[in-house]
């Protein structure tokens, strides 16, 4: 993708995915077709128990995959496994690399999102301006307590509704769209993503709802409906 379309497909993307690496199954690329068949905007490889040369392999197959399907994929704190496989978006949490650290391992047009836990981090996240040094989107949650962060207190659909609110000052006080799209995250699925939504969410980060299913492809367009239906 060149810098335009990439911008165009992060801005547009609604349902983006997190997955291992299918160690069990061992069917990680078939998967990513899925999962991109029924509708998924981005597939982010997060995997702690992979080693880097191993998260190279799979990642170059992701990338294929995501091609193919003119979508996006993600690496998941590594700058510099982000920077070797061309990742065109890179995911970051409050505790890894700085956005501007980050920022000198990428290419450009590389996009960069960030985790949220608190409304004071909501609200420097929709205050950075995107590109250099800022970021391109972040993520609200957990919004319920998931297996994929042990130990990470959930912070219920409260936060969700706080962001969404503090979009809409934003833009009221600028006159104008707030140009950093942001995803709700955290233990959603088909049976709580309505509660999601009502609290003011419109993208969602997903992980088991679709990992586990047993038709990756038809989860996905279970989702997007939902999403549809909210909208």
């Amino acid at each position: 993708m060149d810098s335009m379309t990439q911008h165009s497909a992060l801005a547009s993307a609604r349902l983006y995915l997190c997955t291992d690496a299918r160690k069990r199954q061992g069917d990680f690329e078939d998967f990513a077709d899925a999962a991109f068949q029924g509708g998924v905007d981005i597939i982010q490889l997060r995997d702690k128990t992979i080693e880097a040369a191993e998260e190279l392999e799979l990642l170059a197959i992701l990338r294929g995959v995501a091609e193919r399907h003119g979508r996006l994929w993600a690496v998941n704190d590594r700058a510099d496994i982000a920077s070797v496989s061309g990742a065109p978006v890179f995911h970051v949490g409050q505790k890894d690399l700085p956005l501007e650290i980050a920022r000198t391992f990428l290419p450009r047009p590389a996009s960069i999102g960030l985790s949220t836990h608190t409304p004071e981090q909501v609200n420097a996240a929709i205050t950075a301006s995107p590109g250099e040094p800022g970021l391109d989107y972040f993520c609200v949650g957990p919004v319920w307590a998931t297996p994929t962060k042990p130990g990470r207190e959930a912070v219920g659909t409260g936060l969700v509704t706080y962001a969404a609110e503090a979009i809409r000052r934003a833009e009221e006080t600028t006159g104008g769209a707030v140009e950093v799209p942001w995803f709700a995250i955290g233990g959603i699925d088909l049976g709580n993503v309505e509660q999601v939504l009502a609290a003011g969410a419109s993208r969602i980060v997903v992980v088991r709802a679709i990992t586990e299913a047993e038709d990756p492809t038809a989860a996905a367009k279970s989702l997007l409906e939902a999403l549809d239906a909210a909208a």
